[in-house]
């Protein structure tokens, strides 16, 4: 029988850190560490330099500044193989190393999180595979919060939707399987998107190869053989293309906000000292050079004042720290402390590095609000937000039109604009073709020519596209596929994507994220382990008429709120049940030991292709809906409406011509 073993991110970053010192502590003495940048997010959450120090690397260095030097005798490498540029820099400074430096070097890659044939091969090609000893450190998942795990590939959307590369779709099914094998199998798969799709069939494929290729065994089952867990009730699998609209949105959760203004990765960001009260300036410094440094900020989930803060919309966050401001001011007032008794005073001081910690917190977040709030002042802000409330609220798009043409006529900035197009493509079943013409004129007049192959990367991306199905170069158009465009129309009144009457301040619907607009991506998630609440919310039944006070709502019955939005969505739509080797009657016995299933156990939500931080406090919304259960969120990635659009912008600039 599966185990019975409580969900723990802990023992996922325990196992990530415990593999990972093992691999350094078979370097023996001391070793030069070359990290590629986007490992140092999660590798600074899950080990501590000095830890790494005492297991014998003595300087750090990123990968991108070709810097590493020949101060020891071993270099070790830390990277991501999965990517051949990457792989290829590694060689090059592998060769340049072994050029340069007089001493013999002793060469080790831990490739993140496995190693493959292809990377082997360019090593080989390269001349370097025989000097290097390479290992894998299977880093899948990391723990962004108890209930967050990230594969932290923050190349996943030009990968998956614009290059159509699978590789994320593989690596999260690594991952997902490795949790089967702790957990037992998901008794239930269910998801909606074609990338979904294919990772559900590769879960199940990756289960039917492992049970093939294992040896019969005379102790019990196998892991696979296993009855499906008795921890993880479901896992919904969201792709991200089912859902553009959420991504693009501005966040209006505090934690989303800081995203958006600041860019967190790995929960940490960079702020300007000025923000945040950095040192004071040097004598001879000028203020300007002073107040230009970047400070680095943990965003830490187990930090009491956050974690009530980052959720919240921040409509409400000023309010919130001015109760924390008095509360704290009140406890350590000189009037209250000569009031209290010898045992007073003695608790009192065995709290203080708490009230001190505490008092941290709220400078640091009263700073950041401050600024964020700058932000949300501005009339570009303002205006943005006008349009993206008005196309998600079901408004003609065509009225919107002024206003966006005004936001490029001032220079709002490209992504601002994209965001805002893209929103009305993915929710109108694209632009009409003789508007989009002239946005597309607009910004190439506005932004630069190159930006004519951003145009066409957001197409091969479904993001920004012509009514009827017309190509970028023109055409005629075809009539849209079904199941190639979700149709937001009557998705509006199905889920009730929209609330007038959103309650900011004290939530009762998981609108409140972006004060008004529910997500659509979290509302599939309601729609089958909150089927109850999501029915009363869209249709509420009648008070009169002598209703039971636990009446059962029609819409909750069976999977009816699921099957009647999943056919206005594009993309695949599956359910797949695991039942290993437990006999169907005993499966059903077990069933109906354990109730419902709607408000117990855990359930996973994977997003293929990037999770919205407001996406996530949704969903920790719904999860404290429902009594004895839980919600772990999960994604490739964490991502922005800047990220998603981000991946389609094109950097270079074209030359000019000389005359």
């Amino acid at each position: 029988m599966a185990p019975a073993t409580p969900f723990s991110s802990a023992e996922i970053a325990e196992k990530a850190r415990r593999d990972l010192l093992l691999l350094l502590e078979g370097i023996r003495g001391k070793k030069n560490l070359v990290l590629e940048k986007a490992l140092a997010g999660p590798l600074n959450l899950l080990v501590k330099f000095s830890t790494l120090q005492e297991y014998g690397v003595d300087k750090p260095f990123f990968l991108e500044n070709d810097n590493v030097d020949a101060s020891q005798r071993n270099v070790v490498f830390l990277v991501r193989g999965e990517k051949a540029r990457t792989v290829v820099r590694v060689a090059e400074q592998i060769k340049r190393i072994r050029r340069e430096s007089e001493i013999e070097h002793e060469f080790s890659i831990f490739w993140v999180p496995r190693r493959t044939l292809v990377s082997d091969q360019l090593l080989e090609e390269a001349g370097v595979l025989g000097e290097a000893s390479v290992s894998e450190w299977p880093l899948y998942f990391v723990p962004l919060a108890d209930d967050v795990l990230s594969l932290e590939l923050e190349d996943t959307v030009s990968d998956l939707y614009l290059r159509k590369d699978p590789t994320s779709v593989y690596l999260a099914a690594k991952a997902l399987m490795l949790q089967q094998r702790k957990y037992g199998l998901f008794p239930r798969i269910v998801g909606k998107g074609d990338n979904a799709k294919r990772l559900a069939d590769l879960l199940i494929k990756m289960r039917s190869e492992v049970t093939a290729g294992e040896a019969p065994s005379t102790t019990g089952p196998s892991f696979l053989g296993l009855a499906p867990s008795t921890t993880v009730d479901n896992l919904i699998i969201i792709d991200r293309e089912v859902d553009f609209p959420t991504a693009l949105l501005t966040q209006l959760t505090y934690e989303g906000l800081i995203d958006e203004v600041f860019n967190i990765s790995a929960n940490q960001t960079e702020v300007d000292s000025s923000v945040i009260g950095g040192a004071a300036p040097q004598p001879g410094q000028t203020g300007s050079a002073s107040t230009s440094m970047k400070r680095k900020i943990i965003i830490d989930p187990k930090d009491s004042l956050y974690s009530d803060l980052g959720d919240a919309n921040f409509a409400i966050v000023g309010s919130l720290l001015n109760q924390v401001a008095r509360r704290l001011q009140s406890s350590t007032e000189r009037n209250s402390l000569a009031a209290k008794t010898t045992a007073e005073l003695r608790d009192f001081v065995a709290r203080l590095p708490g009230y001190q910690a505490e008092q941290a917190s709220l400078k640091l977040h009263t700073s950041l609000a401050e600024e964020i709030l700058k932000t949300t002042r501005t009339d570009t802000f303002t205006r943005s937000l006008e349009v993206q409330q008005n196309l998600t609220s079901g408004a003609d798009p065509s009225t919107q039109h002024d206003l966006i043409t005004e936001l490029i006529d001032r220079g709002t900035p490209l992504s601002t604009i994209l965001r805002l197009l893209c929103l009305e493509s993915t929710t109108n079943a694209g632009i009409r073709a003789k508007d989009l013409d002239a946005f597309k004129r607009a910004i190439l007049s506005a932004y630069g020519p190159q930006h004519l192959l951003t145009l066409q990367s957001l197409e091969a991306m479904s993001l920004l596209t012509p009514r009827g199905g017309a190509t970028l170069a023109g055409g005629t158009g075809s009539a849209v596929k079904p199941g190639s465009v979700s149709n937001y129309t009557p998705l509006r009144k199905t889920l009730r994507l929209w609330d007038d009457g959103v309650n900011e301040a004290d939530p009762n619907d998981i609108s409140y994220t972006f004060s008004g607009y529910a997500p659509l991506s979290v509302r599939l998630v309601q729609s089958i382990i909150s089927k109850t609440a999501l029915a009363n919310t869209i249709k509420p039944l009648p008070a009169s008429a002598g209703a039971a006070p636990h009446a059962s709502n029609p819409l909750a019955a069976g999977t009816r709120l699921w099957d009647d939005a999943a056919k206005y969505i594009r993309g695949a739509t599956f359910s797949e049940t695991q039942t290993g080797d437990v006999d169907a009657r005993a499966l059903k016995a077990r069933q109906v030991l354990r109730g419902s299933g709607e408000r117990s156990g855990t359930t996973m939500v994977f997003f293929l292709g990037g999770v919205t931080r407001a996406e996530i406090a949704a969903l920790r919304w719904v999860g404290r809906q429902i009594g004895g259960g839980r919600v772990v969120i999960a994604a490739t990635n964490v991502i922005t409406g800047d990220g998603l659009v981000g991946a389609a912008v094109e950097k270079g600039r074209f030359g000019a011509s000389s005359g």
